[in-house]
Parts: structure tokens; sequence; C-alpha cells
């Protein structure tokens, strides 16, 4: 697919790049990140459509409360078992068993696994209501009820595995099975209370807490509409419009391919939620340009890696994980979207702080106005996806209509495509391909969703996490801050291997209820998990969307997630700033007033930062001119700013006002020195200035 092409102008003008639209006529949003897929053709090919439009039916049905079914009151739990029939089985066609199963047709063993699945959610679903009024979940199930529930803890495992790989499989299944032996005496501060198989099954498939638990009912309640309505953006041309809008509006700056990279991926992000999709979106266009403008090819990748890492931090649209925080801390969506703001606000300042300065130390320039889309034109083309967005933002925080935002906001985005778009007007064929990548999404996150619900069903099963909570305190000695860096390591540790969601849900369960004991927010706490996990995907040695970067960008795959750790370098420490002071993410007293006060200091340091990283100082020079001394001035920028950037009071010893002006006592002297410095380098012998 081509990215960019030129529109032929008048001779007296410079030629004009178009960019393309990044996602084609399709795109994808991928939580697991998983590339090697069976493409469904034929009869299956529309049993996926048809099921999605099932899925999607039954969601406005649930959601706005149409009846259906008429003369009958569906259950929660039926229409969470009725979603896991229709997507599940799914998993076994689309994601091949092995490196060796075929792509172009559906081995036999697939088919059988594919019949298992679906019967054995259908008998579940048709016994749910029994086990609520006799609380089989407890014990006293029959057992046919108990055969179809292994079958599903079975499927369960192996849909874990083809979605999320054997890391995620070997990371879930020994907690699933725990139970059955959490009596055992080498199992220390992890003993629980027992349970047999046949009690163990009946809790996994039939209780509230475990399979139909907190990941498949933010499935259910909310993350299917937002991804109905990223697929519709996408295939409405949204991409192509944000594409050249990050163009028009930053392409001219110092360094301007990169941070129409940050600006591009950011509002791609918005959309998507997924890593991998905005990289190998975005990058397609803004990777190319980047190294055109001169930046090297790891870098460039590194950038890309960065930029799209924060997709799922940002709001409206966030990943699947933001759904997951809502329903664990049983709040709204919308309250974990507007507490995302300033952190996403500041790693996306943060970063682009950090390619300023880069340019400027290397001379970098923009690219000209002349071959650049231009801001009224592109506005013009694409004036409805503001509108539209704006609609859904309105209904999220003003109605509080969660649920339904994001269907309202797709109907009026489809109308208004079709009225005022010649080339992305939809036809049949276009509504079956939103269906069938709408339908591959939700075969892929009910694959992970549903497995790592287990997780859950397994420690509220053996009532073991108030204890462990107590163990991790006194492990720490009730250090705060002992706590939060052992939090972080183990994010950053368990991101290596499982998906963003998987990872949060890990510790959502066993580090969350310590940190909450300490009196932190829980807020807080919850995006400081959810952020950490997220960083996994710029951090070697996996560093997926680092990898994914390369391979655009034609550079070393190590290398570049080197690049990204320093690049996004600064994105490490923000996480602890919104656990020290709750305001950064809106929660306290005052929240907006503080939380605006806490983002400018944190952005005045994150300035200081980035000069002392990159070797130049905005309003000071490159600090190459300080000879010897610029090494001592890099690092002491880089502490003071932190302590600038750092937020007082709380669980900190020093009050908001002696961190900063501690840290202004660091800046001032290091600042003075590096301006006299630069500006006795710039003089020259016979007394004139170097221009």
């Amino acid at each position: 697919m081509s990215s960019v092409s030129t529109s032929t102008a008048p001779q007296d003008e410079t030629k004009r790049v178009v960019f393309d639209d990044p996602h084609g006529a399709a795109g994808n949003m991928q939580e697991a990140e998983v590339t090697r897929v069976r493409t469904l053709r034929g009869a299956w090919r529309w049993t996926l459509v048809a099921a999605t439009a099932a899925t999607i039916l039954l969601c406005i049905n649930q959601q706005f409360s149409l009846r259906f079914f008429i003369g009958y009151t569906q259950l929660n739990t039926e229409y969470f078992y009725l979603l896991i029939a229709l997507m599940l089985p799914f998993t076994f066609l689309i994601f091949p068993g092995s490196e060796r199963a075929p792509l172009d047709r559906i081995p036999w063993y697939d088919l059988v696994l594919f019949a298992a699945t679906f019967a054995a959610a259908l008998l579940l679903m048709s016994n749910v209501r029994k086990a609520a009024e006799a609380g089989w979940e407890f014990g006293g199930a029959p057992n046919n009820v108990i055969a179809a529930g292994l079958v599903m803890w079975v499927m369960l495992m192996e849909a874990l595995r083809r979605t999320g790989g054997w890391s995620l499989l070997l990371s879930v299944l020994p907690f699933t099975v725990y139970p059955l032996f959490a009596e055992s005496s080498w199992l220390g501060p992890f003993r629980g209370t027992q349970s047999t198989l046949e009690q163990a099954t009946a809790y996994h498939v039939l209780s509230g807490e475990s399979l139909l638990g907190i990941p498949i009912q933010a499935f259910a309640d909310t993350v299917i509409g937002f991804l109905v309505f990223g697929t519709a953006l996408m295939m409405t041309g949204a991409g192509k419009f944000f594409i050249n809008l990050s163009f028009a509006m930053c392409g001219t700056f110092r360094g301007g391919a990169a941070k129409v990279c940050i600006f591009a991926s950011g509002l791609l992000g918005m959309m998507s939620g997924s890593i991998i999709s905005n990289v190998l979106t975005a990058g397609t266009m803004t990777i190319p340009v980047m190294k055109k403008s001169g930046f090297r090819a790891s870098y460039a990748g590194a950038i890309e890696a960065c930029a799209s890492t924060g997709a799922v931090l940002a709001p409206p649209v966030m990943g699947a994980t933001a759904f997951v925080i809502a329903q664990f801390l049983n709040i709204s969506y919308a309250e974990v979207a507007v507490a995302a703001i300033i952190p996403a606000a500041l790693y996306y300042v943060g970063l682009f702080m950090q390619v300023d300065t880069y340019a400027a130390r290397h001379g970098l320039k923009g690219i000209p106005r002349a071959e650049l889309p231009r801001i009224m034109d592109t506005i013009k083309d694409g004036w409805y996806y503001v509108f539209v967005i704006a609609l859904l933002i309105v209904m999220l925080l003003y109605f509080k209509r969660e649920s339904h935002a994001p269907f309202y906001a797709t109907a009026l985005l489809l109308v208004l495509n079709q009225f005022f778009s010649k080339d992305t007007r939809w036809t049949l064929a276009t509504i079956g391909k939103f269906l069938e990548v709408n339908g591959r999404t939700f075969v892929e996150l009910v694959g992970i969703l549903a497995g790592c619900g287990l997780l859950i069903g397994a420690f509220s099963m053996t009532g073991v996490v108030s204890s462990l909570a107590n163990d991790l305190l006194h492990i720490a000695g009730d250090n705060p801050f002992l706590l939060l860096g052992m939090c972080a390591v183990t994010s950053l540790i368990l991101g290596l291997g499982l998906t963003t969601t998987a990872c949060y849900i890990f510790l959502a369960i066993l580090v969350a209820p310590a940190l909450e004991k300490l009196g932190l927010n829980k807020m807080a706490v919850h995006m400081f998990i959810f952020y950490w996990g997220m960083l996994s995907s710029i951090t070697p040695p996996v560093a997926i969307a680092s990898f994914a970067a390369a391979g655009i960008a034609g550079s070393p795959a190590m290398k570049t997630g080197w690049e990204s750790m320093w690049v996004g370098s600064i994105i490490y420490f923000i996480p602890f700033f919104f656990v020290l002071n709750p305001a950064l993410v809106l929660q306290g007293p005052s929240p907006y007033l503080a939380g605006l006060g806490l983002m400018g200091l944190a952005a005045f340091g994150t300035l200081f930062i980035c000069g002392g990283i990159q070797g130049y100082q905005p309003f000071v020079g490159d600090l190459r001119s300080a000879g010897g001394l610029e090494w001592p001035i890099r690092v002491l920028l880089v502490i003071g700013g932190f302590v600038v950037a750092t937020p007082g009071g709380g669980i900190m010893p020093l009050s908001q006002l002696q961190v900063t002006l501690l840290g202004l006592a660091i800046l001032a002297p290091t600042v003075l020195l590096a301006l006299l410095l630069v500006r006795r380098q710039a003089v020259v012998p016979n007394g004139l200035r170097v221009p």
C-alpha cells in the first residue's frame, strides 16, 4: 500500500504531499499482538460475520433494554455466556495451534475444538439461571454441568495459549489450578482454602467472580461499543484525516517529522487503544519521513514505538485495560478516562520535549510548508470526525452514558460519512468487512479476557489476597517507596511476557491491595500498575512495539529497543508522580486546580530533564559548548528537573513548596553556569558572536 501520493500542482508551486489512509479499507486493533492468523473464507467467514452481528445486537439489546427476547428477561450471566458461545469458538479457527498448522485451511482438530467450546458454552448458559437459584457455584452442580465446565476450563487455557502465546498460558494456568492444592505447606504466604476439582470447576464457570467476572463484564458492558466505534472511525478514513492534520500542524517545527509522529500516534491511539496496530499504521507514514528528515533509522523507530505505546493511555478510547480498571474499582469508564488525561498529557509532553531537544542538538529542520497538507483543506475534508469525537466526549463526561455513547457516536459518524464523503461511503461489502474486522478483534479479546478472569476466581476462591497484602507490607516494612519500587519492577517483568491487560489483572489482585492499605489513592494505584505494565512494550528484551517499529525502519531490533528506553526515559518517572499526589489523576480535594498546577510543575521539570538527557537545554543552547563541564551540568539538570517535577506533601517528607525550592536551588546555578559557558564559547577571538 502506498503511503504517500503527490498531487499535481500549478508549475509555480511545489508538489504537495497527500498522505493516504494508513488503515486501508479495514484496520486492525489487536490486544495480544499476534500476527500469525488465518483469514476465514467462504462459509466460515460469513459465520463469523453473522456471529459478530449477533454479538453487537445482543450488546445493544442489553445496554438499551430493547427486549429483543419477548416475554423473557435475560440474566447478565446468560448474556455473558451467549457472547462467549458466539466468539470464543472462533479462537480455534482464526489462531493456528502451532507454527506448522496450515493457514489456508482449517484442520479437523480445530473444528473439534470449535464444536466442543460452542457446546460447552451453550450447556452452561442453559444452566446458569438454575445455578444462581440453587447456589451450584458452591457445590451440588449436576455432573453434566461439571463436565461442561471442565471442557470450558481446558478450552480457555488453549485459547489463552493461541492468543497470548506460551508465556501467557504458563503465567495463568498455575494460578487457575492453584485452589486444588492451596493448603500445601510449601506455598508459604500463598496458602489458602483448598477446593476439590468439582468445587473449583463449578466456581470458575458458574460464579460471577471468575470466568464471568470483571474482565468479561468489562468486555460485555463497554468494550464492544468502543471497539465498534474505533473500527468505524478507521473504515471511514479517520486515519488519513489524523495523519494529514498532524503533518499540517507540526510538520514545519524543528524536528517536525518526529513531532508529527508523536501527535499522529496520539490521535490514532485515541481510536484504537492498541500499541502494535498504532505502530503498523502511523509508523508506515511517519518513520520514512523521519529518516528523510535526518533522524537515524533506530531513533526514528524508537520515537514511533514510544509514541504508539501511549495509545492505551490516551482518552477517550483507551485500551481494553481501562475498561477492566473501571470494573475493578466499580466506577464508570468516564472516571478512568478523566483520570488518564494528565498522565497521558505528561507522557506526550515528555516525548515532545525529548524530540525537540534532540532535533536542536543535531540541527534537524522541519518539513517545508509547501510539501505539507494545508490545515484548512484537511479540516474541510474531515471536520465531522472532530464533531463525532466531541459528541462521544460530551456523552461520556456530561451525560454519563458510557455504555450508550459509542453507539450513538458510531451511528452519527456513519450518517455523516455517507452524506459528506465521496471516497469512503459504505456499501454492503464494506458492512461485511466491518463486521469481520470487529469479529476478529472480539475473538482475540474474549480469548484473553475470559482466560484471565480465572485468575481472579482462583484468588477469590482461596481468600489469599488479604493475607498476601499483609505479607507484602511486612516485607516492605510499611515503606511506600519500597513497595512502589517492588510493584514497578514486578509490573515490568510480568509485562515482558503478558499483554498489558493480563499484567494489570495480576497486579490488581496481588499488589494493589497492599498499596491501598498504605493509604494510597485507589485510582492512582491502579493507574500506576497500568502504566508500568504498558511500558514493557518499549523495554527490552521483549519490547514488542520497538521491534515492530524496527521492522518498518529497517534498523536492528534490539538497538531500537534500547533507543526506545533512552527516548522514553522520562516516562518511566511519571507513574511515581501521580501516586505521590493523586491530584495528577484528578482525585482528592480541588483536583482540577491542584492537578493543573502539578502538571505545570511536572512539565517545567521535564524541560530540564530532557535538556540534561539530550545535551541541549532550551533557552541555553548546546551543552557541548560547556566543554569538560558538559556531563556534570547535564546530570545536575536531570536531578534538578526531577526534583521540581516531583509532587510534595502526602507520603513525601517535604511540602510542595520545599520540594520546588530545592529543585530550583539546584537548577538556578546550573542553568546560569551553562548559559555563561555556552555564550562564552560562542564568542570568537575578535569579539564577534557566531551567528
